[in-house]
């Protein structure tokens, strides 16, 4: 099976957006879904909302069909960061709206998707697909023998918010996770690249190593749809070399409360004035207060000298400007296209 016959409302190559929690919701996820993607919603730890921006979702749709979608599912999907979201409600949601695909990211142990994965296939019918977050081969191999899952995402390290501290780019991450799960039999899983890709030529070079889908976040930050300050936006946007000018660290995540996270688990931000006052990842009670203040001041606390997270990977360097999803899309896959005919035509010129 291809992404393509599975979710046939969207185009080659097949573009997802990541389901990044408090900024990914319906008006995002749809237009992304709307202009030939996969667009997913993210539920993160507190599902709480869930069916509130799944209704959203669907009133959206309902407005202005998804030409060639099932009418048996919403062409979107749900992200869940599992150490913390409820399952019983995230199922209950799940059921009632029926997303086209739900994805698991970060439970404490990777045998606790195992009834989960079981659960939402019940309830759906099958119609729900599962995808599944890793960012090692360990994981991958361990989540396909457990869970079974429709689509594996595989995470490189550049890439923004969380992943693991240690692990590959995507470079190699992918190839190996396939000639892995090869060898075990499971070659016939559905394998997408993320991390660190934010326009046509990143992807491109993930279809070339074989993904049948690209997943960007970052890219998405930059978009109208985004749920997003205008000063995370603007951090985004004058960032440069983001490969020395992002971090992956605890420290925001201690700053910003939210420690439930697994031990092998770090967050990819721009580095800014909180990190440079941490020394060793050591967040004083001082730096706690300075945060604190920073976010009475709304925009200004992501300023140039800000003390404000702003999570991203490190192809942040390459935006430029604020678009909505479906240029960005649209842009991208015109890249996609212009690469592959400057390789053919140097292969035809050697002949």
């Amino acid at each position: 099976m291809t992404l393509q016959f599975d979710y046939p409302w969207t185009k080659f190559p097949v573009l997802i957006s990541a389901p990044m929690r408090l900024i990914a919701f319906a008006p995002l996820a749809v237009a992304v879904s709307r202009a030939g993607g996969i667009g997913f919603i993210g539920a993160g730890t507190e599902v709480v909302d869930l069916e509130a921006h799944l209704q959203e979702a669907s009133q959206l749709i309902k407005q202005a069909p998804i030409e060639g979608s099932k009418t048996s599912t919403l062409p979107i999907g749900v992200g869940f960061i599992n150490w913390g979201a409820d399952p019983d409600r995230a199922v209950r949601a799940i059921e009632k709206y029926r997303p086209a695909a739900v994805w698991f990211f970060a439970p404490h142990k990777n045998i606790d998707l195992a009834p989960l994965a079981q659960a939402v296939r019940k309830a759906t019918n099958n119609e729900t697909s599962i995808w599944i977050q890793v960012g090692s081969v360990h994981d991958a191999l361990e989540v396909a023998q457990l869970c079974r899952p429709d689509v594996i995402v595989a995470q490189g390290t550049d890439a923004g918010g969380h992943g693991l501290e240690q692990g590959a780019g995507i470079i190699s991450l992918l190839p190996e996770v396939a000639d892995a799960l090869r060898d075990i039999g499971f070659g016939e899983t559905t394998l997408v690249a993320a991390g660190g890709v934010v326009e046509g030529r990143g992807a491109a070079a993930c279809l070339a190593l074989g993904a049948q889908g690209v997943v960007m976040g970052t890219r998405f930050l930059a978009s109208t749809e985004a749920q997003i300050a205008k000063g995370y936006q603007a951090a985004v946007l004058r960032s440069e070399d983001g490969g020395v000018s992002t971090v992956r660290s605890k420290v925001y995540d201690i700053l910003r409360g939210t420690t439930g996270w697994p031990e092998q688990i770090g967050g990819r931000g721009i580095i800014n004035q909180s990190f440079l006052d941490a020394k060793n990842g050591i967040v004083t009670e001082e730096n706690m207060k300075a945060y604190a203040e920073a976010l009475q001041k709304g925009d200004l606390g992501w300023s140039a000298n800000g003390r404000l997270t702003a999570y991203a990977g490190t192809g942040v360097g390459l935006i430029k400007q604020v678009q909505p999803a479906g240029v960005i899309l649209e842009e991208i896959r015109r890249r996609v296209e212009e690469v592959v005919f400057t390789l053919r035509n140097r292969q035809s010129s050697r002949l």
